[in-house]
């Protein structure tokens, strides 16, 4: 019977509840509330469900179907915007993807609870969505807008979690996208949201469709659904891959995928009737002549090329077994988009560069730019350009199998041989898309993060060393850093002899220290290029309330001018100056949000970009001396007097919390109270005949530090208290709180509690408190910046790229998340880290760290670096003076220009031959002058070591050239043998510098 009633009032809230939100959504349209109660499959109701059951549900879902990850599982794109919506109407806070999942009691832009946010409509994509209508096939499905971005634009949804929110919700329409797994050593699960896009033209009427399908998808699917789109028997139907509309290979009935037959985003393909009934001047050649009908096969190039020999159809069904025998490479690259064949030798004058620009494949100028600058890398360019066959490694278990390789170097040769027809990169993307899924289908990305795979995977493909031996590290244990230096770079070589090492690869020195027992560990690591900071100039006003933790002073804000690309240590160092605090006090910075601390800021390295305008910050200041490991949190909260503000115990909570630290091993409920007292005794209410009262402005002292430094008020203050506590009974109305702040227990001042812990009271103002105590003080603490019209705007000023070295090589703590584990200690330790330059290669590479990633939010630094073009002279930078001269001059830069998430990327690079420059805009290329190159643009530069003769050389070429004025020309080669303190290479150097044949 019991049961009966309860269910009996269940089911009556729950029609009462139905009823009020099918009122509340009647003009809403919400389609989705059903008509009855009947329950939906796995036990839910249809009946619409509380946010928090929601919430439940979709993230139960979405738990399952990241554990049940597999090829094919369908997910459907839903837009931003309205899953937003969703998230604040469950509790979830919007911004969670930069905010760190903050919790549903966090706050929001707007300031309004996640639990009274409305709830939304039906779904909406109808701004991610562009109008239909342009497909013949039959599946005439909506089509996103191009260059969307996840989790700005649109979310992906798991298929279990969209069918939940149409069936609450309704709306759409749905796109439905499925689930594909690419790369070859690592197999990545990614969701297509942009199936291939392919432009059928039909040979026969001229007339012209549009198809999508999976990257993928086989050829054998293409031809299904051309033929089943344009009613043609299969084997009467001919497909060509028609690149810019030129006829490049047919494609012929396979398993092999869309993406590996190299078909790109918006490109055409041709579709022929062979029954001999059919003709169109698609089947002829620009003279009028019958194209031939036969398969264009990809072209073989000799062993002593570029590798082995070709296979037949660019297919293998055993990739690790068949695709390469014993005694041979395989290629199946060479690409047949431009017409050109990889063998063909550069054209004259063009050895020291190419004019031919890139194919933008969709989205690719990210890798046209860093492709640009490494072709234009001299001794590179050198390498590729003679048969390195002999140094592909097939068989390294990091590389690639030397495919990367082979297809960079028919890139560059082609490049090379071009003249100034734009090259289609699309076997050279394949191969990357392979090897590197993340670079894979048509989203912007990284031209550094490409430029450091494609660096690494070359050299690993190139690998002089076939197996690679076991080396242990050794310590330096007080060494030499010579000797040290030596055998890490013997050790290195050991197992990684290529061109890239040669070239690209130099040598710094690493010194940690512990920052307990000052343990030095040091070593000597590669590095391939150097990623430098970008020191900023723009200055930022903060304002800080500080507090006292032990009591002794009153709040007062504290504005101070710091570097916008700050830390918290450096808004420490400038609060500790203002407040001119003592050596043997501490700094705890916490931010207060809705009368709660929400964070602490302990991490010195936290960037201050992570600190909002709109943000309250206050510091609390305990004298070190005293401090124990029991933190006490004290809330506030008092009675409202409009009911219709109450919470659920008729308080509401008010002011800053107070933060103090108990000292006592064992606490019980009198130490918690007497604490309380004595945090709050700046705070009593001083009234005398004699004297008004303190003047205060915005609930702060005029002149904060007059009243915490008068010793005549102090003085009267120590009285006041010494007899009010001799006098007075010592009670408050305490209670004790949880984590959450949500639940409260009764306050005994006999209750013994653990030290070490954190504990949490909140006191409940009364009016004998609010009499006694001033609780102005706790209120309308200031944000860290108001914004004003009269706001002073700062600009970044230009810095010079040795400014950027000096901020690479400062000493500074390692990170939380990358703790050094300290020998001596046998603990991990945030360790000083210092780097110095030891050894600099023959080609140095600077990255611009121009995109900050903060916990909040992503940034480009857009500062002018002022960079020299030539006589880089990196001399005092290097630590190993073994008299070689480190003067370097630029060849090549990788532009970026927009902001983050978009923008362009272009390249410059110099001609060595022609010694001019050239602007490499994908496929357009034109000349560029010298004094135009540099821009706040660049985020790649590119040197090349200027080679001087040494002390030992100068005298040979002067032996050398006493020859040449004495004796024929001719004569010089002769003297060089015979003479053996006078070496060929200078005189051969000369006699070129000469003009001498």
């Amino acid at each position: 019977m019991i049961w009966f009633f309860s269910r009996f009032i269940v089911e009556a809230y729950k029609k009462v509840r139905y009823s009020r939100l099918r009122k509340k959504h009647k003009t809403g349209g919400d389609s989705s509330i059903p008509d009855s109660g009947l329950m939906a499959e796995h036990g839910a109701s249809c009946l619409p469900c509380t946010p928090e059951e929601e919430n439940k549900i979709v993230t139960d879902l979405r738990n399952e179907s990241e554990r049940n990850l597999k090829e094919g599982n369908l997910y459907f794109v839903v837009s931003a915007r309205w899953f937003r919506r969703w998230e604040r109407y469950v509790g979830i806070d919007a911004d969670k993807n930069l905010n760190q999942n903050r919790s549903s009691g966090s706050r929001h832009s707007n300031g309004v609870s996640s639990l009274g946010a409305e709830r939304p409509g039906p779904i909406d994509n109808s701004d991610i969505i562009e109008n239909g209508g342009d497909c013949d096939c039959k599946e005439n499905e909506t089509q996103l807008r191009r260059m969307l971005m996840e989790g700005h634009d649109y979310v992906l949804v798991p298929q279990g979690v969209w069918e939940k929110l149409h069936q609450w919700y309704g709306g759409g329409p749905p796109l439905p996208r499925k689930m594909i797994v690419q790369g070859v050593y690592h197999r990545n699960f990614d969701v297509e949201v942009y199936p291939l896009c392919l432009n059928l033209i039909d040979s026969r009427d001229e007339s012209r469709s549009i198809l999508r399908l999976s990257r993928k998808a086989s050829v054998t699917e293409l031809f299904q659904k051309v033929c089943a789109v344009k009613g043609i028997e299969q084997d009467k139907a001919r497909i060509w891959d028609y690149f810019n509309k030129r006829k490049h290979a047919q494609l012929l009935v396979s398993n092999k995928t869309l993406e590996e037959a190299n078909l790109q985003m918006d490109q055409h393909i041709l579709l022929e009737q062979v029954d001999g009934h059919h003709s169109s001047r698609f089947g002829l050649d620009s003279t009028g002549n019958k194209l031939a009908s036969v398969s264009l096969e990809p072209s073989r190039p000799s062993l002593t090329n570029a590798g082995g020999p070709t296979l037949s159809n660019g297919h293998s069904s055993s990739y690790r077994s068949n695709m390469y025998p014993e005694s041979s490479v395989g290629l199946g690259l060479t690409e047949m988009n431009d017409g050109l064949d990889a063998n063909s030798s550069p054209k004259k004058g063009e050895k020291g560069g190419a004019l031919a620009g890139l194919q933008n494949l969709g989205n690719t100028c990210f890798m046209n730019s860093a492709l640009q600058c490494l072709v234009h890398t001299p001794p590179l360019m050198e390498y590729f350009l003679k048969d390195y066959k002999d140094e592909i490694n097939t068989k390294n278990p990091l590389g690639m199998h030397g495919e990367l390789a082979i297809a960079f170097g028919e890139l560059l040769r082609k490049l090379c041989s071009a003249g100034r027809t734009a090259i289609a990169p699309r076997v050279f993307k394949g191969k990357l898309s392979r090897f590197a899924p993340q670079f894979s289908g048509y989203n912007q990305h990284d031209s550094q993060e490409l430029l450091a795979f494609l660096l690494d995977g070359l050299h690993e493909d190139l690998n002089r060393v076939k197996q690679k031996p076991y080396i242990e590290m050794k310590d330096s244990d007080g060494r030499p850093d010579e000797e040290v230096s030596v055998e890490c770079w013997r050790n290195h070589k050991a197992r990684n002899d290529s061109v890239i090492v040669d070239v690209f690869q130099g040598q710094y020195k690493s010194t940690l220290v512990c920052p307990v027992c000052s343990k030095i560990s040091i070593t000597f690591d590669p590095f391939m290029y150097l990623s430098l900071p970008l020191p900023s100039t723009i200055t930022r006003t903060m304002t800080v309330t500080m507090f006292y933790g032990d009591g002794s002073g009153l709040p007062m804000p504290y504005t101070v001018s710091l570097l916008k690309n700050g830390f918290c240590k450096d808004l420490l160092l400038a609060l500790g100056s203002a407040c001119c605090l003592k050596s043997d006090e501490h700094l705890l910075l916490a931010e207060v949000f809705e009368n709660k601390i929400y964070r602490y800021l302990e991490m010195p390295l936290e960037p201050l970009i992570s600190i909002k305008d709109d943000e309250h910050i206050v510091a609390f200041r305990y004298p070190k001396k005293g401090m124990g490991k029991t933190k006490l949190v004290i809330f506030h909260r008092w009675q409202e007097k409009s009911a219709s503000d109450y919470h659920k115990s008729g308080t509401k909570f008010f002011g800053t919390p107070l933060v103090t630290f108990l000292g006592e091993d064992q606490l019980n409920g009198a130490d918690i109270e007497s604490a309380v007292f004595k945090v709050l005794s700046p705070f009593k209410r001083m009234y005398s005949s004699a004297k008004a009262p303190i003047s205060k402005e915005n609930g702060f002292p005029t002149d904060g530090l007059d009243v915490q430094c008068s010793s005549s008020d102090a003085q009267t203050v120590e009285k006041a208290e010494l007899e009010d506590t001799s006098n007075t009974d010592l009670s408050l109305p305490l209670l004790l709180t949880d984590d959450t702040v949500t639940s409260f227990t009764a306050f005994k001042k006999d209750t013994i509690f653990e030290s070490g812990k954190i504990l949490k009271a909140v006191l409940d103002w009364t009016d004998k408190e609010q009499e006694l105590y001033d609780a102005s003080y706790l209120k309308d603490i200031p944000e860290v910046h108001k914004s004003g019209f009269a706001a002073k705007k700062t600009r970044q000023e230009a810095i010079s790229l040795s400014a950027c070295l000096d901020a690479f090589l400062m000493e500074e703590p390692l990170g939380p998340d990358d703790m050094w584990y300290c020998p001596c200690c046998k603990e991990h330790r945030q360790a000083i880290k210092k780097l110095d330059l030891w050894m600099l290669p023959e080609i140095i590479v600077f990255h611009l760290k121009r995109f900050t990633y903060g916990r909040y939010l992503k940034n480009k630094i857009g500062t002018f670096v002022n960079f020299p073009i030539h006589n880089l002279d990196l001399s005092k930078y290097v630590m190993n003076k073994d008299g070689q001269s480190y003067v370097y001059e630029l060849y090549a830069i990788s532009n970026h220009y927009g902001e983050l998430g978009g923008g362009h990327y272009t390249a410059y690079a110099k001609l060595i031959d022609e010694n001019r420059w050239y602007h490499f805009d994908d496929s357009h290329v034109s000349p560029v002058n010298e004094s135009d190159i540099k821009t706040s643009a660049a985020y790649l530069l590119f040197f090349k070591r200027v080679r001087t003769v040494s002390k030992a050389e100068k005298g040979e070429a002067c032996q050398v050239t006493v020859i040449i004025c004495r004796e024929e020309a001719n004569y010089i080669d002769e003297q060089a043998e015979q003479a053996p303190h006078v070496s060929t290479r200078p005189a051969v150097q000369l006699k070129g510098r000469l003009n001498i044949s």
